[in-house]
């Protein structure tokens, strides 16, 4: 959080591209650094219900990414960048309530290790051999990827298509883009408990797969407000993989929560950036529009869900 608060501030006030960038990236260290061992925590706190929390902990932060654009409309875009300073005391904030999450969290630590021991993860069986266990990870790398990438043509280039098909103004652009990010803290949500209750791959299966009718059509729309409810049902459909596909891959090692968390956390971010790159350039040379074409039948790669064993049957 630490570093997300100097990287606001030196953004706000930076006036030069390689100043800029060094900014971002203080913001990216600190989110990088934050959501593994959050996610952690977060389980260990779960009380059972793994999948509610885990919703829960994802929901804050797509709520306030929902809440960015939103912001930017209304203080940025009209006031000018050094107004980002205000959002450092968001960072200074959630500071504070880190202080004592934190002593909770040493003191849990601290007995479990009394309680259980150095070998206590000899005592925790696997659900499945480790051959499986690798491939099954292997697949939900997979779904990773064909999510983020979709999710970063949304994040990144939501509004210059807009701009570009409809002709709507910046400020407008950032409020659609509010619809879509708000419907991936909803959908967010909902996955995790949906999860606990009857099953994660299913969540899969619907999550990804079932997103894929709503970004096949929505490159062909040619109405502003349908566009905008297809965002909306790629946004709360695409979203709810995420909490189950963690999760998922937590009851897989259940010892390497850490691990397991860096890993597809780490993936996810970098997926998004990579794929952010690498549509930019295609926008340039084939226009926005062909990275919805193109982007649209990345969910169908939820097929793969298929060879995921169904972990609640077996539990």
């Amino acid at each position: 959080m630490s570093f997300t608060l100097v990287g606001l501030l030196s953004l706000a006030f930076a006036n030069t591209l390689p100043f800029v960038l060094c900014s971002v990236a203080l913001v990216g260290i600190g989110s990088s650094v934050f959501h593994p061992e959050a996610s952690r925590l977060t389980s260990l706190a779960s009380g059972g219900k793994r999948g509610l929390a885990q919703s829960l902990f994802q929901v804050g932060g797509n709520l306030g990414g929902s809440l960015g654009p939103l912001l930017a409309a209304v203080f940025v875009a009209p006031y000018g960048r050094r107004h980002i300073a205000l959002f450092s005391i968001l960072a200074f904030i959630a500071i504070m309530v880190m202080i004592p999450v934190g002593h909770w969290y040493k003191g849990l630590l601290l007995r479990l290790k009394r309680a259980e021991g150095v070998t206590a993860k000899v005592h925790i069986q696997t659900p499945l051999p480790m051959g499986k266990t690798v491939f099954s990870i292997t697949i939900l790398l997979i779904l990773i990827f064909s999510k983020y990438i979709y999710m970063a043509s949304l994040n990144s280039y939501y509004t210059f298509y807009l701009i570009h098909k409809f002709g709507v103004s910046v400020q407008a652009s950032q409020l659609y883009l509010f619809v879509f990010l708000i419907a991936t803290a909803i959908g967010t949500l909902l996955g995790g408990p949906i999860g606990d209750r009857v099953g994660r791959k299913y969540v899969i299966w619907a999550s990804i797969l079932g997103a894929a009718p709503f970004t096949l059509i929505m490159p062909h729309v040619e109405n502003l407000y349908l566009t905008a409810v297809l965002s909306f049902c790629v946004g709360l459909t695409l979203s709810s993989a995420f909490p189950a596909i963690l999760v998922y891959a937590q009851e897989l090692l259940p010892y390497k929560l850490g691990l397991i968390s860096g890993l597809f956390f780490g993936f996810a971010f970098g997926v998004a950036g990579i794929a952010s790159a690498v549509l930019g350039n295609m926008a340039d040379r084939y226009g926005i529009e062909a990275v919805y074409n193109v982007c649209g039948y990345m969910p169908l790669i939820g097929l793969v869900t298929w060879f995921l064993p169904d972990l609640k049957k077996k539990g």
